[in-house]
């Protein structure tokens, strides 16, 4: 008998209030546990091997660990325990007869190119931020104060850049864009665009970049994040025809504006509802609001799934606490689902509102006046 075994049985005969316990159940639950607490901890070691080359120099060439701390500068002995995580979590490949590593095509292309469209070590980066406010959650769990999106550490924003960039670049300028209703005609002829909520711009300049005789302006809340928009836009030589400024989307005073986006932030408002109505008197009469969310069912059973796991447990650490901070009484949260935005935007005063696209993480909405 294990241990395990002989402690629940002992609990169940001093506590006849105490439900039988399936040990099946017990130790199903267990490995879970397993599972979740080495991907945890795994969070931390993929940030590292993103941050010190270590999987790029695996994926140029194989070895162990003498060969990529050469090729890295780093210390064998960190980097070998490294390995051996990474081989026993699946993000490298372990030959037993040789003693080496390696990546497959799949592991290199998911980590190893932050400009390409999947590009994992930005998600772990984000989540590591985020824990950096553990005590501060637990704070504003006690007193309902929320916790705004610009107090978090640096991590988040850089993070949050680096893990939804990856999704524009595969999805906005081939899937999104063309799903809406007469836009790539009018900013193919140069159009002007509000992207809200936008963050260091990366939604912003694809679009630039893809449409160059429309005009853009990019607007967060975050200053430090709208300061290093302005530095990308100068980097990119779009700076004459797109602007990034400090404002929140309920600031929104432009007119006749031709195409609104958000950019998965609709639900970390506190006041989407007035951010909807400033959309609505903002765009011109046959004006479009892309709507980029988080994939979600309108129910709690429908998102009780791996990518809702993921949403859910991000929002309350990130969406609710930020929406929370904020006037509006408002806190959708990451998984509001498409009848929660409907509503939104419908009360705001649109008329027109459809799903145009959707992947697995994202449902993509049109609205119009």
């Amino acid at each position: 008998m294990t241990t395990i075994d002989h402690a629940a049985q002992e609990a169940a005969q001093h506590d006849t209030e105490t439900p039988a316990i399936d040990m099946d159940t017990l130790m199903a639950f267990v490995g879970r546990f397993v599972g979740d607490l080495g991907a945890t901890m795994g969070a931390g070691n993929v940030v590292l091997g993103d941050r010190l080359g270590l999987y790029r120099a695996l994926a140029r060439q194989p070895g162990d660990a003498r060969t990529v701390a050469e090729a890295t500068g780093t210390d064998p002995r960190h980097v070998d325990e490294w390995l051996r995580g990474q081989a026993a979590g699946g993000y490298v490949e372990y030959d037993a007869a040789t003693s080496t590593y390696s990546m497959t095509p799949e592991q290199a292309f998911a980590l190893t190119d932050p400009s390409g469209p999947v590009f994992l070590p930005g998600a772990y980066e984000l989540a590591l931020g985020a824990l950096k406010a553990q005590q501060q959650i637990e704070d504003s769990f006690r007193t309902g104060a929320g916790f705004g999106w610009g107090e978090h550490d640096g991590d988040v924003f850089t993070g949050c850049e680096r893990f939804f960039r990856p999704g524009y670049l595969m999805h906005l300028l081939t899937e999104w864009l063309p799903a809406l209703e007469d836009v790539e005609a009018k900013l193919r002829r140069g159009g002007t665009v509000a992207d809200l909520g936008c963050g260091h711009g990366a939604s912003t300049l694809l679009m630039a970049e893809a449409f160059p005789e429309s005009r853009f302006v990019g607007s967060d809340p975050h200053a430090g994040s709208i300061e290093s928009a302005r530095e990308r836009a100068a980097d990119a030589g779009v700076g004459d025809r797109v602007r990034f400024q400090v404002a929140s989307a309920q600031e929104l005073a432009d007119r006749e504006i031709d195409l609104v986006t958000t950019f998965d932030c609709l639900h970390d408002m506190g006041d989407p509802l007035t951010a909807a109505r400033r959309v609505r008197e903002g765009l011109a009469a046959d004006g479009t609001w892309l709507i980029v969310e988080p994939a979600a069912g309108d129910s709690v059973t429908s998102n009780l799934n791996p990518v809702g796991r993921v949403f859910y447990n991000f929002s309350t650490y990130l969406c609710v606490p930020n929406a929370v901070s904020q006037a509006g009484g408002y806190a959708l949260g990451a998984q509001a689902g498409e009848a929660a935005i409907r509503q939104v935007v419908t009360d705001a005063g649109f008329t027109r509102f459809r799903r145009v696209a959707e992947t697995p993480f994202n449902n993509v909405y049109e609205a119009r006046p």
